[in-house]
C-alpha cells in the first residue's frame, strides 16, 4: 500500500451506502440520562478518487448519527452532506443557498447543534451546511444573511453566554474574521484580524474574557497539490490575544518557535496571563501528500503574557495524542480534566489510534484505556450526568472500529474511570470510517 493510498484503505476507506437502522442492539445498559444524538462526521468520497491524487482532508463529507433515549438506541443514520456534485450524482436537486467564493465543498470536518439547528462545518471559505434533525441536507447556510463569507470547523461555545466564537479564514481575504454568533444563530459581531499572509487556522480558543488566535506556519500554497496548504517555517508562529468586545486592531501578538496546533484542549484566564492547553505538532504537512503527516503530536501548556510579549511552554504529556476534548461546561474556564486519543504508532497521520487517555491536569496523573489489537477509536466526547454534576461525573462516548467484525460500535464509558468495563456498547449496522469530529447534541430540556 503506497503512502498516497493509505487514507483509502482499511477503515479509512469510504462506505458506499446510506443506511437507516432502528432499535440497535445494546450490550450493557444505556444510562437513562442520555437523551439526544451522538453525531460524527468525516471524509467519505462518493465517487472513487484517484489514490495518487487524493488527500484525506478533501473527501466528501458524510455525517453519522446515533439517537439515544430512555435507555434505548433508537436509530443509526449516515448521510452524505450534499453539495451540487453529490446531489447530481444521486439524481437530486442542488441544495438551496449561496455558494461562497466558488467553494461548494461537502462539509466534512465537524457537526454541531446551535440555535435549534444542526450544522455540518468545514473551514477555508465554504458555507456551513444545515442538516435536518435526522441528518438530511437542508441548505447551505449564511445564518440568515448575517455570515459574510465562510465559517470555521471549530467554533467555541461560551457556556455562560451561549454565544459561539469563531475564527474564519479564506484565501481571498487579507485578514482573519473573528465572528460571534448569538444564541439565535445570527452573527452579532465581525472583526477583521490582520495577518501577514494566508495561514491555515483550524481552531481558536476563548477564555472567560478573551479570544485567542493561532497564526501558524502552514500557509496557502497552490503548488502543494492536492492539498493547497503546506508547512512554511519562514512564516513564523505567533499567538494573538484580544479582549471580548475590542476591535480587531487591538489584538496583541506574541511570537514563539515554529509549531502547529490543530486542536487546543481549553484556555482560561490566570490574572493577566492566558493559559492554553494544546496538542502541539513540531511540524505538519512536510512529508507525504495524502494527509497530515508531520511530527508526533503531544499535550503542552502555553502560558501567554501579552504585556511582556512572552510565552512559557511546558509539556504535560509525552505520549503522542490528538483530538483533545474537555467538559464543554468549562470551556474558557479553568479545567481539571481532559480526554484525548492516543496514537499507537505515534504518527500525526492518525493511523493507529487505539488508546483513550484521561488527563488529570491538577493531580498530574492520567488513565489510559488501550483497546484490543485490531480496534481503532475516534474522538471522545464527554457528556455530564446532569447540568450540575462534577467535571468528570458522566460518560465518555466514542466510536470504535473492530477490524475482525468489520463494523463499528458506540462505547459509553464511565468518565471517572475510563479503564472500567463499558457502561454500554451500541452495536452499529456498519462501520464508521475514520473521520474527524463528533459531538453530543442533547435533546432540549
Amino acid at each position: 500500500m503506497t503512502e498516497t493510498s493509505v487514507y483509502l484503505a482499511g477503515n479509512f476507506a469510504p462506505v458506499a451506502e446510506e443506511v437507516t437502522a432502528t432499535n440497535l442492539p445494546v450490550r450493557g445498559r444505556l444510562p437513562e440520562e442520555l437523551s439526544g444524538r451522538y453525531l460524527r462526521i468525516g471524509p467519505n468520497p462518493l465517487v472513487p478518487p484517484d489514490p495518487a491524487a487524493y488527500h484525506w482532508f478533501l473527501g466528501d463529507g458524510m455525517v453519522h448519527g446515533i439517537r439515544l433515549r430512555a435507555g434505548k438506541a433508537e436509530w443509526y443514520r449516515n448521510r452524505w452532506v450534499r453539495n451540487q456534485a453529490i446531489a447530481e450524482a444521486r439524481g437530486e436537486p442542488d441544495p438551496p443557498g449561496e455558494v461562497h467564493g466558488g467553494m461548494d465543498f461537502s462539509a466534512n470536518t465537524n457537526v454541531i447543534g446551535h440555535g435549534g439547528r444542526t450544522l455540518a462545518l468545514v473551514e477555508a471559505g465554504a458555507r456551513p451546511i444545515e442538516l435536518s434533525w435526522d441528518l438530511e441536507t437542508v441548505r447551505r447556510s449564511d445564518f440568515q444573511g448575517t455570515l459574510p463569507n465562510g465559517f470555521t470547523a471549530h467554533p467555541k461555545l461560551d457556556p455562560v453566554t451561549g454565544e459561539l466564537h469563531a475564527c474564519a479564514y479564506y484565501w481571498g481575504l487579507p485578514h482573519l474574521q473573528y465572528l460571534v454568533v448569538g444564541t439565535d444563530g445570527l452573527v452579532v459581531s465581525n472583526e477583521a484580524i490582520p495577518v501577514p499572509g494566508s495561514p491555515m487556522v483550524h481552531d481558536m480558543s476563548i477564555t472567560g474574557t478573551r479570544a485567542v488566535f493561532y497564526d501558524q506556519p502552514v500557509t496557502f500554497d497552490l503548488s502543494s497539490a492536492p492539498f493547497p496548504y503546506s508547512w512554511n517555517p519562514d512564516y513564523g508562529n505567533r499567538i494573538g490575544v484580544l479582549p471580548f468586545g475590542a476591535p480587531g486592531s487591538e489584538v496583541v501578538w506574541v511570537e514563539m518557535e515554529p509549531s502547529y496546533v490543530f486542536h487546543p484542549l481549553n484556555a482560561y484566564d490566570e490574572g493577566e496571563t492566558v493559559v492554553v492547553d494544546v496538542v502541539r505538532h513540531d511540524r505538519i504537512f512536510d512529508r507525504g501528500a495524502a494527509g497530515p503527516y508531520g511530527s508526533n503530536p503531544a499535550l503542552w501548556r502555553w502560558t501567554i503574557d501579552p504585556a511582556a510579549g512572552k510565552v512559557h511552554t511546558e509539556q504535560l504529556d509525552d505520549r503522542p495524542s490528538e483530538f483533545p476534548r474537555v467538559d464543554e461546561r468549562v470551556v474558557g474556564r479553568r479545567h481539571r480534566y481532559g480526554w484525548s486519543v492516543g496514537l499507537a504508532a505515534g504518527d500525526s497521520s492518525l493511523y493507529g489510534a487505539d488508546t483513550l487517555l484521561k488527563h488529570d491536569l491538577v493531580a498530574g496523573t492520567s488513565q489510559a484505556r488501550t483497546f484490543p489489537a485490531g480496534v481503532g477509536i475516534g474522538e471522545a466526547v464527554f457528556v455530564p450526568r446532569s447540568p450540575i454534576s462534577a467535571e468528570d461525573d458522566g460518560w465518555v462516548l466514542l466510536l470504535a472500529y473492530d477490524a475482525a467484525r468489520d463494523t463499528s460500535d458506540l462505547f459509553v464509558l464511565d468518565a471517572a474511570d475510563v479503564t472500567a468495563e463499558p457502561v454500554a456498547t451500541v452495536e452499529l449496522p456498519q462501520r464508521v470510517p475514520e473521520g474527524f469530529h463528533g459531538n453530543w447534541v442533547a435533546d432540549a430540556p
